[in-house]
């Protein structure tokens, strides 16, 4: 089984580089946050237990597949390939680029996505970024004023102007083309679909895009200090879609929208395409506890954060980060129109435009939204712990291909978008309650009889989670110190989650739970996280290939429902969208160093 270990510590044999730090001893970060502790004591530690086995890797003498999957190693080795192929992803060919797809399987798209091609492709440059005198500032979509809307939309109308001449990189459709040509299978590289969701490649490929398609903007309105909003979704005030989108006739108005949001209607951060039948109340409460989940309990590593291990030579899709997971799929399906609906055309709708990826650049708040989505990842790294960018080279030399505004083509490497301030941007600092929203209230106060559920064993591999269901499973450690905790991360796995990827997706999980537990009420410390999924377009079409692992880090969860001296506990999961088409072949609990 791969580890969680610093891939930089795993790869250290074949590579001269030693610039990762070792971070495995650091406090978790909910520890930080909620206790005020530092353990300035870094080692590394790369143990691996799993029951009564135990194994202590040496760096010149690591497993093969823990080299091939570094942190993204319980992703599965499904994905792994031979070491001397493992690359980053580079830049795509586009003479490569044909049509993309709707959905798996089809429709194609009716237009292309392809960017119109440089004069010469062998000679596109490694982007520098310009000098500034002055940072842009992105505002809070919810408290910007007048000035700053009449400004917005002048840009915006000045960029749909340029699709007067379809072979304007800048113009608005191009610029939405991006995402439904790196998303929606356009590209090929050595024969596999190239997808930049569900990986490591989600934030740094949006930071990019975003940092591009902001300088369009303000070089339209010969503003160079010009910054994109950000829908603040993940405070009480942003829960709503941001006033100045919802203008009719605006250029930054987009009718291609579910009419739920509408008035104010109040955002469900855990959206799977129906309407959540709670108050609005608990529908924001709701998505503070996700936020401090995906924020605090659950991204305790990197790769738990970011995304799966993805290079030159693997499937697409390996598994998706925490933010990727949630907020960011729900509230692409929270605004686009209802599946299934008729579009203005007499068409039927795939989601669009917000609720598939190919069209979801198509609105305007597609970029108010990833503005908060890329804004998550500052906020993390100043969250302290293990909470830092990756180290392995694969990844920081990952490439990417953008024009920028003055329709010159360049190639861009993950390296270089790893720090917002060099690149000429920041935030305007809003608070972050989800910080101090651990859940505390408890759903029964005694614990859950686990002599009376079947043991995991009995229960996968699961043909179809059409109803909930609910296990004991065994821990490979029980009263652990803290400073075992600091080292090793207990993590419960759902491992070869396949479902329909033409289909949105979503299981709710508990711990001490049973199948009466209420789905609906989510600021309960039982509730140890989602799965959720966007249509989208995979290596295997309409299947998820081998089967993708779901991860969740319960260390937290244990001491907040008193666990942690149980050997064996009680999990519950909760099919809310498209079980009947999901199946999971296993669940484990591992103890792994991040």
């Amino acid at each position: 089984m791969a580890s969680l270990c610093n891939t930089t510590t795993l790869n250290t044999p074949f590579t001269s580089s030693t610039e990762s730090s070792s971070l495995a001893s650091t406090p978790k970060p909910s520890q930080l946050f909620l206790h005020g502790k530092r353990n300035k004591n870094f080692k590394v530690s790369c143990k691996v237990s799993n029951g009564d086995q135990n194994k202590n890797v040496e760096p010149n003498s690591v497993d093969r597949r823990n080299v091939l999957l570094g942190l993204g190693g319980l992703y599965g080795v499904a994905n792994a390939v031979p070491l001397a192929t493992a690359a980053p992803v580079p830049a795509p060919d586009l003479t490569s680029c044909s049509r993309a797809e709707i959905n798996p399987g089809g429709p194609d798209v009716p237009y292309t996505c392809c960017p119109p091609r440089p004069d010469s492709l062998d000679k596109v440059p490694y982007y520098k970024f310009p000098s500034m005198t002055k940072l842009r500032v992105r505002p809070p979509a919810h408290a910007v004023d007048e000035e700053y809307i009449a400004k917005y939309n002048l840009a915006t109308s000045r960029m749909r102007e340029l699709d007067k001449d379809p072979k304007d990189p800048r113009g608005f459709k191009q610029q939405a083309n991006i995402h439904c040509a790196y998303c929606n299978g356009a590209y090929i590289i050595d024969g596999k679909k190239l997808q930049v969701h569900e990986s490591w490649l989600f934030f740094p490929f949006h930071r990019w895009y975003l940092y591009f398609y902001e300088r369009i903007l303000g070089s339209l309105i010969n503003d160079p200090t010009f910054a994109l909003p950000y829908w603040n979704w993940d405070h009480p005030k942003g829960m709503r879609l941001p006033p100045m989108f919802d203008v009719p006739g605006s250029s930054i108005y987009d009718s291609r929208r579910n009419p739920h949001v509408r008035n104010g209607t109040i955002i469900d951060l855990g959206s799977f395409g129906e309407e959540t039948k709670t108050t609005q109340l608990q529908t924001m409460t709701n998505n503070l506890t996700h936020m401090y989940r995906q924020m605090i309990t659950n991204s305790p590593c990197p790769l738990l954060f970011f995304g799966a291990r993805y290079v030159k030579g693997t499937d697409p899709n390996p598994g998706q980060g925490t933010i990727e997971n949630i907020p960011h799929t729900p509230v692409h399906i929270w605004t686009g129109t209802v599946r299934g609906s008729k579009l203005e055309n007499g068409d039927t709708s795939f989601g669009e435009n917000m609720g598939n990826f190919y069209s979801a650049g198509l609105d305007p708040v597609f970029y108010c939204h990833h503005g908060n989505v890329d804004r998550m990842w500052n906020e993390w790294k100043q969250s302290g712990g293990k909470r830092r960018d990756i180290t392995d080279k694969d990844w920081l030399n990952s490439e990417f291909f953008f024009y920028d505004e003055n329709r010159n083509p360049w190639r861009v490497r993950v390296r270089d978008c790893l720090d917002s301030k060099k690149m000429g941007y920041d935030y305007t600092p809003m608070a972050t309650p989800w910080r101090n929203f651990k859940p505390i209230r408890k759903t029964t106060t005694g614990k859950v009889n686990t002599g009376s559920l079947p043991p995991v064993s009995q229960v996968f591999p699961l043909v179809k989670l059409d109803k909930a269901i609910s296990f004991s499973i065994n821990r490979p450690g029980s009263s652990r110190t803290q400073q075992e905790k600091n080292d090793q991360e207990e993590i419960l796995t759902f491992n070869g989650v396949k479902y329909d990827d033409r289909e949105y997706i979503r299981f709710d999980v508990f711990l001490n739970a049973d199948k009466t537990v209420n789905a609906n009420e989510l600021d309960k410390v039982e509730f140890a996280g989602s799965y959720t999924s966007l249509p989208h377009i995979h290596a295997n079409h309409n299947s998820s290939s081998e089967g993708i692992p779901f991860q969740l880090a319960i260390t937290e969860l244990l001491e907040d429902i008193g666990l942690e001296d149980d050997a064996t506990i009680a999990v519950t999961v909760v099919p809310k969208a498209g079980g009947e088409t999901i199946s999971i072949e296993g669940a484990e609990i591992k103890l792994v160093a991040c």
